[in-house]
């Protein structure tokens, strides 16, 4: 495989971030990405947002190593937020029991600030969530990924899987990049010059072979895993099992304090959702 930058995947280095045990970083993935999707707390929400944004930068990953996705992500996001305002307008009112008119007056779709403030917090969950797992996906090497999973309690089998899985991800778009040069020097316009529809119809036709072929090699490995008696016995070594140090314990430290800080707002919130509207 290439080593281009442009790959979504696993980045040798030496930030912080690629220092932690994987077993910290998974763990911090999930916790905070639960607290966080469970809590409406607007100021713990941004609190989360700036932190995510800070550990993205401390792992020094590039903007245009994740530009194409950010933005995919990004229009996806706005999407499903004009979903959200056209199938309950007034849901924000009836969450925080009140109801202040931007604009639209007494109709259906009339904009209020309940809304467009319940609005903004689905926004910040998105916005605090994906650098997250940028820096996860940038600094875990997919085989210590494996055996921090394993080291949670959960079966190797399914660790390794998980593992291989993450493994041909950059494969898949190697190859699809080098597809997309192939079919462009043949006439086949996949470049910001063709229509979207058409670069859309294009890339699928390159992309769904790519993913069944990829299924095709998983299954291959696996099949020769089994000959070499792969999952005969219930424990397992691993060859990359990096373990733990002073940095891991002071992030997860971090990590549970946010967490238990989560917890304790729902408290003093009277529940998931900070009203200012009281």
């Amino acid at each position: 495989m290439s080593n281009d930058t442009n790959i979504l995947g696993y980045h040798p280095g030496s930030t912080f971030f690629h220092q932690l045990n994987g077993t910290t970083k998974i763990l911090g993935l999930v916790l905070l990405t639960l607290i966080g999707m469970i809590s409406f707390n607007t100021w713990y929400l941004i609190l989360l947002c700036v932190l995510s944004v800070v550990a993205f930068i401390s792992a020094k990953i590039k903007w245009q190593e994740v530009r194409t996705l950010t933005i995919a992500i990004i229009l996806f996001t706005l999407l499903n937020l004009v979903l959200i305002y056209a199938f309950g307008p007034n849901y924000g009112s009836a969450l925080y029991h009140s109801r202040h008119v931007i604009i639209g007056g007494n109709s259906f779709f009339a904009l209020t600030w309940e809304e467009l403030f319940y609005l903004f917090n689905m926004f910040l969950k998105y916005l605090f969530a994906v650098p997250l797992v940028y820096v996860f996906l940038f600094t875990t090497n997919p085989s210590e990924f494996a055996a921090s999973l394993n080291r949670i309690g959960i079966p190797y089998k399914i660790s390794y899987s998980i593992a291989i899985a993450l493994r041909y991800i950059p494969d898949v778009q190697y190859e699809f990049h080098q597809i997309s040069l192939s079919q462009q020097a043949r006439g086949l316009e996949l470049s910001k010059k063709a229509h979207l529809w058409r670069r859309l119809t294009s890339s699928s036709r390159i992309l769904i072979p790519l993913i069944f072929n990829s299924l095709d090699r998983i299954e291959t490995v696996s099949r020769a895993m089994r000959l070499r008696r792969f999952g005969t016995r219930k424990t397992r070594t691993w060859y990359m099992n990096k373990p733990g140090s002073k940095k891991d314990w002071w992030m997860l430290g971090i990590i549970v304090g946010l967490t238990i800080l989560g917890l304790l707002l729902f408290i003093v919130d009277s529940g998931r959702y900070f009203n200012p509207f009281k």
